[in-house]
């Protein structure tokens, strides 16, 4: 499954024209713009497969318009594996001509750049790997099944009043709904805290279950550290903190009283 979204997510920036280059940008693509253009690095050539795809696309949804991009991938890719030797070897003869040009180049490209360029040029690929690390983890994590984490009071609150709320855009529907819950009173607020409560008693359990599994799949460098552990409330340690947030904004009411004065 995992690799299916990776090939799609391939397939689908290269279908709509992305391509791999230096992939610079930001405050690099800026350092880069002072004498040469990123624009200007060579573009990092196409897999045998991957060229395969990018010729066959309109013909495969031509002819299959109803299916899905996952499916129509899946389709080009059985294809691809049913493809005769000779005829994937003149896409593979294809790339190594390409791939010589390409490492020309981009030997010529490099050679152009100041040592300020070049180090812009070697950290922006640093966090591209790193994001792309991470994002690789999460969709992993999503894979294996890993429960949500819990929801606050008012993300429930968001969840449950967002398509009734004003706004002409998302950001606008949710600082309205922000100032809503603002001058919510605590007893308005207190079902959708107490809601917030049982999700975190779910994600505990769940949570247990899961690395329970994960660990049964040697998978034991998933499982959180104990500084990472949610620490569980007693009804006591709830009371104390509910008792002193009762009191801090009596006080905070009382100092505004004072002020009116």
């Amino acid at each position: 499954m995992a690799a299916a979204l990776a090939v799609l997510g391939r397939a689908a920036a290269l279908v709509s024209g992305a391509q791999r280059g230096c992939g610079v940008g930001g405050s690099a693509e800026k350092g880069l713009s002072r004498g040469i253009s990123s624009d200007e690095c060579p573009k990092r050539p196409l897999t045998a497969y991957f060229r395969f795809l990018k010729e066959n696309h309109s013909a495969f949804r031509q002819k299959n318009p109803e299916v899905t991009n996952m499916e129509l991938i899946k389709k080009i890719a059985d294809a691809w594996k049913e493809l005769p030797t000779s005829q994937k070897q003149v896409y593979e003869e294809s790339r190594k001509t390409d791939w010589q040009r390409y490492k020309e180049q981009l030997a010529a490209y490099k050679a152009r750049l100041t040592p300020a360029q070049a180090a812009a040029l070697q950290e922006e690929r640093r966090k591209r790997l790193a994001k792309r690390r991470s994002f690789r983890a999460k969709r992993e994590l999503t894979v294996l099944g890993k429960p949500k984490r819990p929801r606050s009071g008012f993300n429930i609150f968001v969840s449950e009043n967002f398509q009734e709320s004003e706004g002409i855009s998302p950001v606008a529907k949710l600082k309205q709904l922000f100032d809503t819950w603002r001058k919510l009173s605590s007893s308005q607020k207190q079902p959708y805290l107490q809601l917030a409560e049982d999700d975190k008693v779910r994600y505990v359990n769940e949570m247990k279950s899961w690395e329970a599994k994960m660990i049964e799949l040697g998978r034991e460098d998933l499982i959180r550290s104990r500084t990472q552990m949610p620490k569980t409330k007693t009804a006591e340690t709830a009371k104390k903190a509910e008792t002193a947030k009762a009191s801090s904004h009596e006080n905070k009411a009382k100092l505004k009283l004072k002020k009116s004065k």
